[in-house]
């Protein structure tokens, strides 16, 4: 059997606050050992996680803006992936419009709820530095979007709920991050994980598969949903992500990465000794 592990990295994977991984090396260590690909799933752009896949020697696929887009390194499924185009070393399946789509529609209902939203576009890096209490390089990383636009809500949560509703109507899919309201189109972390599974069953046709994915957001749901095991990761700032699933779902004890890489060694040492 072929595990694969997918995981959200803001507040999952990277703590809420310091986004420090120290608590999860040994075992990003120890999955790559074992030859487990680890799946990147993340709110965050292309430019801002291949710092960290370099980090951490990760060579596997990456979604990227909360499932707008599947990165997948050129030769490593041995073959073009279908409905993918080249973009640097990488075959690229996207799944949402770009960004200027969705800026259009914000700029169309700025009128209408003026002083409500700021989004990352009018916010600039030192904004959104501020915000995400990032440094302002790695706030313009974030601000190098291609499909999807975060926002800060600030105003109240009527308000909040029209204006949700007016971008549902424009065709926008709305999902709530750790700290920003992102819209983007239909694609999502779970379509993402699927496509992503179709590859690898194609690559190894008399494999089995069991896919666990981790996640402490309502964004990560859908990727929740479509996995085999689901792991919910504790966070000290907001409630967990409301799930349909029941079976096959733990919550961790512990907050951000050290949760992350506790609750997974034990679900990776359950599953080794069910199938050997």
């Amino acid at each position: 059997m072929q595990v694969l592990v997918f995981t959200d990295l803001d507040g999952t994977l990277l703590d809420h606050h310091t986004y420090d991984y120290e608590p999860a090396k040994a075992l990003i260590n120890e999955l790559q050992q074992r030859k487990i690909p680890l799946v990147f799933s993340s709110s965050k752009t292309m430019v801002e996680i291949e710092p960290l896949r370099q980090a951490t020697h990760n060579h596997h696929p990456f979604i990227v803006e909360n499932g707008s887009a599947v990165y997948v390194p050129k030769d490593y499924f041995g073959r073009k992936p279908y409905g993918t185009f080249l973009r640097e070393e990488y075959w690229v399946k996207e799944f949402a419009e770009p960004r200027a789509h969705w800026l259009q529609i914000l700029e169309r209902l700025n009128q209408q709820f003026q002083n409500c939203f700021e989004s990352f576009s009018q916010l600039g890096p030192g904004g959104i530095a501020r915000a995400a209490e990032l440094s302002v390089a790695e706030a313009t990383l974030a601000n190098q979007r291609q499909y999807s636009e975060p926002l800060l809500w600030t105003g109240d949560a009527i308000k909040r709920q029209a204006f949700i509703n007016e971008l549902v109507r424009a065709g926008a899919f709305v999902q709530q991050g750790g700290r920003f309201l992102t819209i983007n189109g239909n694609g999502d972390k779970g379509s993402a994980l699927r496509w992503l599974l179709s590859h690898y069953r194609e690559r190894q046709p008399k494999q089995t598969f069991h896919t666990i994915s981790l996640g402490d957001s309502q964004n990560d749901a859908p990727m929740l949903e479509a996995s085999d095991t689901a792991i919910v990761v504790r966070s000290p700032v907001k409630d967990m992500p409301r799930l349909q699933r029941q079976s096959q779902t733990q919550v961790t004890t512990d907050y951000g990465p050290l949760g992350w890489s506790n609750t997974l060694r034990e679900t990776l040492d359950s599953l080794e000794a069910r199938h050997g």
